[in-house]
This record gives C-alpha cells, sequence and structure tokens, in this order.
C-alpha cells in the first residue's frame, strides 16, 4: 500500500517535463496527441485522465464507460500517430474515483508526429510542463538521432582535402595530446595520428573510394563556418544586468577549449600556497573541472542549432550553457551517476585523444567530487528550453583581491594545514592577470607563444608585460635568449 501510495503522489504532484493532466476525453484527440509525440520523442511520460489541471483536483471519468474509454485513447494514438505508438493504459483508484493513466516510453525511432499534420507542423517536443512545436533545428536532430547518424559524421562533399591538409592535422592532434601529458611516460605513450584514425573516428570518411572531410574535420580546422565562437562575459553581482568584460572566441574546437580555459582561470580569483619554499597556484574553483567543463561543452552541444555556448562568471558562480536538449534515455540524475551518451562522437574521439575529456560517463561524477575537495557545493545541471546548463558555485564571501588565507583538510578543501595563500590580484586587469597566469605556468613562457594562449595582440603583450614589470609584479632574470620570469610577492 506504502509503495501505490508513493506512485500517486508522484504522479499528483503537478505537470513537469513527464507528466500531463487532463480533465475529461476530449473528441477530438489532437488536444492530448501532440503530448503523446512529445513524450516520445523525450524521455516518455504519462498523461492523466480525470484530473484538473492547475487545482490537481481528480474530477475522475466515468467508471461504466472507462473500459471503451481506454480503447478509445489506444486506438486515436496507434491510428494518429507515425511511427505507431503504442501506450500502456492503466487505471488508478484516486479518492475512489477512477483516473485513467496513459504512459508513453521514449521512442526509438524518431522523430515521431501526428500524420494528420505531417513531420513539418506534427512534431511536437517537451520543454518544462508544456508541450510545443519542435523547431526545425531540434526536428533535424531528432531525424539524425532516430537514424543513428551524428552531425559530426557527416559528409561535407563539396570540400576538398589533400594529403598535407590532412598529415598537419594529425601532427597538430599529437602535438596538443603530448602537451596534455602529465608525465614523461605519458607523453611517450602518445599514438600518431594516421589517415586510418581520422577514419575509424569519422573525422573522415570514404564513400564511393573517393576521401571526404566531415563536420568533425571543419570543426578541428576551423572550416564551413565551424565552430561557432564560444561567448564569455563577467558580470556584475550575480546576474546579467551589468557587463564587466565580454569576449567572442574563435577558432578550431581545440584552440577554443584551451582560450576560454584561459579567459575563466584569468577572472577568478588566485592564490599561491607555499610548502616550505615551494610555491603552488590555488584557484578557487578547480582548474580541471573547469577546463573538463568547458571541452563537454563542445563535444556535446548540438552544431544543428545556430546558438553559441556562453560562459558567464558572476560574483557567486560560473555559469556554461551550451546548446542542445539532452539526448534520449539522458537525465540529470543518471549523468550524476556517471551516465553518458555522445551527440558527437568523432569529436569525443578526438578530444579523448587529445586529453581534453577522461573516459566517457565519469566526468561529472569527478568534477562534483572536485568540488566537494574544494568545500564547494555540488555543481547544479539545469535542463530547460532545449539547452543544458552547468553552474559552478564560487564559495568567495567577497571579492576582494587581496586576501591572505589559509587552506586546510579541516576545512574539507585541499592542501595540508596552514598551507599560505597569498591572493595576487590587486591593482591588476584582466588581462594583466592572464598574462600573469601563463607567465606562472611557464616561467621562460614567450611573448609569443602568451600570444597564442590569450588570442592578444603582440603589441598587447608586450604592453601589458612593461606594465607588469613596472609595477614590480615581475621581472626579468637572464637575457631574452634563456633567461626567465620571475613573479615577485
Amino acid at each position: 500500500m506504502k509503495e501505490i501510495a508513493m506512485v500517486l503522489e508522484n504522479l499528483l504532484s503537478g505537470e513537469s517535463k513527464n507528466i500531463e493532466y487532463k480533465q475529461e476525453i476530449a473528441n477530438n484527440s489532437k488536444s492530448y496527441m501532440k503530448t503523446v509525440v512529445a513524450f516520445a520523442n523525450g524521455e516518455g511520460g504519462k498523461i492523466l485522465f480525470g484530473v484538473e489541471d492547475e487545482s490537481m483536483r481528480i474530477i475522475g471519468v466515468d467508471k461504466d464507460s472507462i473500459f471503451q474509454a481506454m480503447d478509445a485513447i489506444t486506438n486515436a494514438i496507434s491510428d494518429s500517430c507515425f511511427p505507431m505508438i503504442i501506450p500502456d493504459i492503466t487505471v488508478q483508484e484516486v479518492d475512489n474515483k477512477a483516473v485513467i493513466v496513459v504512459e508513453i516510453t521514449a521512442g526509438m525511432q524518431r522523430p515521431y508526429y501526428i500524420k494528420s499534420l505531417g513531420m513539418k507542423d506534427g512534431t511536437f517536443i517537451r520543454t518544462g510542463g508544456t508541450t510545443r512545436l519542435a523547431d526545425p533545428y531540434i526536428l533535424k536532430e531528432l531525424i539524425l538521432e532516430g537514424e543513428n547518424r551524428f552531425f559530426d559524421r557527416l559528409s561535407i562533399t563539396n570540400m576538398h582535402v589533400s594529403e598535407s591538409d590532412i598529415g598537419r592535422l594529425c601532427e597538430k592532434l599529437r602535438e596538443i595530446a603530448c602537451a596534455n601529458s602529465s608525465s614523461d611516460e605519458e607523453k611517450a605513450a602518445v599514438k600518431t595520428v594516421t589517415l586510418n584514425t581520422l577514419l575509424s573516428w569519422g573525422v573522415l570518411i570514404e564513400q564511393n573510394g573517393e576521401l571526404f572531410p566531415t563536420n568533425a574535420y571543419a570543426l578541428l580546422t576551423n572550416q564551413q563556418n565551424l565552430p561557432p565562437a564560444i561567448q564569455c562575459a563577467v558580470f556584475k553581482d550575480d546576474t546579467r544586468t551589468v557587463f564587466i568584460d565580454r569576449r567572442e572566441i574563435g577558432g578550431t574546437i581545440q584552440e577554443q577549449v584551451e582560450a576560454v580555459y584561459q579567459y575563466i582561470l584569468g577572472k577568478i580569483n588566485l592564490g599561491v600556497r607555499f610548502k616550505g619554499i615551494y610555491r603552488q597556484d590555488v584557484y578557487e574553483l578547480p582548474p580541471n573541472s573547469i577546463r573538463e567543463l568547458v571541452a563537454n561543452a563542445i563535444v556535446h552541444r548540438s552544431y544543428i542549432e545556430p546558438g553559441h555556448i556562453q560562459v558567464a562568471l558572476y560574483d557567486n558562480r560560473l555559469e556554461i550553457t551550451s546548446p542542445g536538449m539532452l539526448l534520449r534515455g539522458v537525465t540529470i540524475e543518471k549523468m550524476k551517476a556517471g551516465y553518458s551518451k555522445i551527440r558527437n562522437r568523432a569529436i569525443a574521439s578526438a578530444f579523448a585523444y587529445m586529453k581534453f575529456i577522461e573516459q566517457w560517463g565519469s566526468g561529472i561524477p569527478r568534477i562534483m567530487k572536485e568540488c566537494r575537495e574544494y568545500g564547494l557545493q555540488d555543481p547544479e545541471l539545469i535542463d530547460f528550453d532545449g539547452d543544458f546548463r552547468i553552474n559552478l558555485y564560487r564559495n568567495v564571501p567577497n571579492h576582494s583581491h587581496t586576501v591572505v588565507g589559509t587552506i586546510g583538510t579541516n576545512h574539507g578543501t585541499i592542501g595540508t594545514n596552514h598551507d599560505t595563500i597569498l591572493h595576487v590580484k590587486e591593482n591588476m586587469s584582466s588581462d594583466e592577470q592572464q598574462v600573469l597566469h601563463v607567465i606562472m605556468a611557464d616561467s621562460k613562457v614567450t611573448q609569443r607563444v602568451i600570444q597564442q594562449q590569450t588570442h592578444m595582440s603582440l603589441r598587447s603583450i608586450k604592453r601589458i608585460m612593461s606594465e607588469l614589470q613596472r609595477k614590480g609584479i615581475i621581472l626579468r632574470k637572464g637575457n631574452n635568449r634563456s633567461g626567465e620570469w620571475i613573479v615577485k610577492e
């Protein structure tokens, strides 16, 4: 009895992405058929007949004709929808009143649509507690998913690639994989990328004996207007009312990962931890998690949708929004448990090789673990209106750039007790912070490399470094060829 009560409580907790109420069974079945196909195109759901919408008051259906009504609903659904949808229909007793529960499972043969309206005007999706007509780009996504095809593996027949083009891409991918290796042993184990590797990933495709690039190739080489720029911004307070800084980051998808990552690190609070004479950079948010979230947004976004990945930094959170609804069978609860379904498999293969992402499915649990180790609340995962968003919440009561503090295991964060943390952002612009971060990562870095990593002009880099020297933040030790940069405290 307790289990039945829990089921009823869930069914009558209000309309949602998976629940819809109908007070009565209308003669015109189109009044609920839109929701039927929306559930089939999404995660599935239940329609309850005999429940008032807004009040959730139980009206019930006529018990004398309940079986005829159930047959009529079954016939209407199977006759009206294409591909055919077979509902599971049951009756629940609530307060001695009969409620018909029509359950629609997530379909495998998408898109589902109302036959009389046609695919274009009869394909509906579920957003929150409402049903709406699928936008053209969502319809294309549903078609690809139903055919088990992927946008990034679609060929571009009007684009030519030469052997030298392919060779350059292979070498570039290997170069990034080596740069992202954490040890000499890991670097030595990086395999060479070949033409056959790109074919196996789906970056290239062979059709009728001829070699063609796919959309993944265009994304990895910044061609055919791919990829879209990533929009980054810093806002005052915790709303989008006042901009402090904004930037659009283009280039190849692998360049975007690094550039957006560096942008975020340049905007969040940076401290220094000393253990004896040794120094270690400490950010207020875990850098590995930031980088993986950026990479995941690029891998999992819908490139059919014309929108942009948006990275927004507020006083209280980092917000990363990726265009594209969750794929069939993917829920936020499953993602937290380690479940993953790849929208762009060729890109995922290339990113895994370049060490931007770990094995599939482990990213979200690992990011949650890192945030807890930093003493932060769990990341917030939000599925809304065809987009997906992840929030990392900052744990800073105020954003002064001159804080000296400690990070200790007693606080559930990182490091050992009483490691000294010195924040180094006082009297520095965001561009200066970004350049300083690159220098702190590599004391022998050249101005040309700083330019590549920050996407600023070389002239700006020279000006910023001169200003940092004038402020006494950095100094040069040795000559221009073999010297290094020293960051002063």
